[in-house]
C-alpha cells in the first residue's frame, strides 16, 4: 500500500466522522482504523496504541470499549458507502456466520458451539455476518453477535458483559439475520437476491420471511429435507367409515431432497473463472414444493407437513464426492447455469471473513463487553470498505489506462 493511504483515509472517513459529535472521538476513530490497516501482527488495542505513538492505550481503549457514543450513524454511513461501491439490482446480500475462537468463558457470547469456518465445535464467539456484493466484490455491512442459551438463560452474566437490555433475548441466527436484512432494506442499499448456507436456508421461517419481503433468495438446504414434486395435488381422501375428512392431503408422499434429485440428469456447469481456470461442478435441478406448510395428521396417525410454494431444488456434486443441496425462488424459467452461478456467488463472503481476520484483526479484540466487541467489528468493516474503495479505484484507473493505450495505438496505425 502506498504512503498516501492515511491521507486518503482521513478524507474518505469524513461521512463517518460526522456521526461522532465529540472532537476526541473524531480523532480516535481514524487512529483506530489506521491501526487495523497498518503493519503489525496483532490488531488489539495495546499493540495498536504502541505503534501509533501519538495516542495512549487508555484513550484508544476508552473510545472502543467505554465511550458513550451511538454506532448507528456510522453503520448507516457504512451501508451508504457499500451501496456506492457495490450496490446493484443484480447484486447479492450474503448471510453467513463467522467464529472468533476464544479461551475462557467471560468474553460476551463465548461458548462451546459449532464453528462452520473451523468445521467443528469450538469455544468461540459466533457472529452473524451480512455482506453486500456484486461483480465478485464484497463489502461487509453487518456483524451481530449470537448469544447461546447459556448466556440468555443467565441475566447476571449478560449484565456483567454489558449486553443491552433489548438484546438480552434468545434469538436464533436466522432471526438475527432477518433483523439485519430489514436494516439493509431500510437503508435503500441495492441488491437482487439473498444468499445463505443451510444453517439459515433449512429454516422454513427464514425462507418465508424473505418471501414475505418480496425478496429473491437461493439458500442451502439439508439433504434430508422432505419435498414434494411440483405437480403434487391436494385431494380429499374418501373415508370408508366415520366423518368426511375436513382437510386436503397430498396425493403423493414427500421424499428427501437427496432422493428427489437422485434420478435427475446431472450437467457439468461452469460458473466463473478461478485462479486455476474455469470452476465447474455437476448440477441438477427440478421444480418442487418444500414440505414446510402446516402440519397435518394423516390417516396412519403420522404428522406430515403440507406442500409450500413451488420453488427450485438444486443439487451440486463436487469433485471431492461431496454433495450439497439448495432451494431457490428464482423464476421458473431460470436456466441451470443461472441457478448455479447464483448459488456459488456466496463464496465472496468467505473471502471477506478471511481478509477481516488475517489483514484487519477482527478476531484480535481482547475486551469482554458487548459494546466493545461490536464497535471493534464495526471499525474492521469500515477499514475493509476503505480498502475495497481503493482497490476499485485502482482497478478503474488500470482499465482507463488500458483503454487510453489501445486508443493511442489504434490512432497511430
Amino acid at each position: 500500500m502506498d504512503v498516501d493511504w492515511q491521507a486518503d483515509l482521513e478524507h474518505w472517513l469524513q461521512p463517518f466522522l460526522a456521526g461522532l459529535s465529540h472532537p476526541a472521538r473524531r480523532r480516535m476513530c481514524p487512529l483506530y482504523i489506521a491501526g487495523l490497516i497498518g503493519p503489525g501482527d496483532r490488531k488489539s488495542v495495546q499493540p495498536m496504541a504502541a505503534r501509533a505513538g501519538d495516542v495512549g492505550y487508555d484513550q484508544l481503549h476508552h473510545f472502543v470499549a467505554a465511550g458513550v457514543w451511538d454506532s448507528a450513524p456510522l453503520e448507516a454511513a457504512l451501508l451508504k458507502e457499500a451501496d456506492r461501491l457495490v450496490g446493484d439490482e443484480a447484486g447479492f446480500l450474503v448471510i453467513d456466520d463467522t467464529a472468533l475462537p476464544k479461551k475462557g468463558q467471560h468474553s460476551v457470547g463465548v461458548a462451546p458451539q459449532y464453528a462452520s469456518s473451523l468445521g467443528k465445535t469450538s469455544n468461540c464467539q459466533s457472529l452473524v455476518s451480512v455482506t453486500l456484493a456484486s461483480r465478485e466484490v464484497p463489502v461487509m455491512v453487518g456483524l451481530r453477535l449470537f448469544l447461546p442459551d447459556t448466556w440468555t438463560n443467565d441475566p447476571e452474566r449478560m449484565m456483567r458483559a454489558r449486553v443491552p437490555k433489548d438484546r438480552q433475548v434468545a434469538l436464533t441466527k436466522p432471526e438475527i439475520a432477518i433483523e439485519e436484512i430489514d436494516r439493509v432494506i431500510a437503508s435503500g442499499a441495492r441488491f437482487g437476491c439473498v444468499l445463505a448456507d443451510a444453517g439459515y436456508g433449512s429454516s422454513s421461517s427464514f425462507r418465508q420471511a424473505l418471501s414475505e419481503r418480496g425478496l429473491l433468495w437461493a439458500v442451502g438446504l439439508s439433504r434430508r429435507q422432505n419435498v414434494y414434486p411440483a405437480d403434487v395435488d391436494l385431494i380429499f381422501p374418501v373415508a370408508t367409515t366415520g366423518r368426511r375428512r375436513q382437510y386436503h392431503i397430498p396425493d403423493q408422499p414427500p421424499v428427501s431432497a437427496e432422493v428427489m434429485l437422485s434420478g435427475e440428469r446431472w450437467h457439468k456447469i461452469s460458473w466463473r473463472r478461478g485462479t486455476k481456470g474455469r470452476l465447474t461442478c455437476l448440477f441438477a435441478a427440478r421444480r418442487v414444493r418444500v414440505a414446510d406448510g402446516h402440519k397435518h395428521r394423516m390417516l396412519d396417525n403420522r404428522v406430515q407437513c403440507m406442500p409450500g410454494d413451488e420453488v427450485w431444488l438444486v443439487g451440486e456434486r463436487r469433485s471431492t464426492g461431496e454433495q450439497k443441496y439448495y432451494v431457490s425462488n428464482l423464476p421458473a424459467d431460470a436456466s441451470l447455469k443461472m441457478l448455479a452461478a447464483t448459488i456459488k456467488a456466496r463464496w465472496v463472503c468467505e473471502q471477506a471473513h478471511q481478509q477481516l481476520k488475517e489483514e484487519l484483526g477482527l478476531d484480535h479484540f481482547e475486551g469482554r463487553s458487548w459494546t466493545g466487541l461490536h464497535r471493534h467489528a464495526l471499525m474492521t468493516m469500515i477499514a475493509y470498505a476503505f480498502l475495497q474503495a481503493r482497490r476499485l479505484k485502482a482497478a478503474g484507473r488500470k482499465k482507463k489506462s488500458r483503454r487510453t493505450t489501445a486508443t493511442t495505438e489504434h490512432a497511430s496505425c
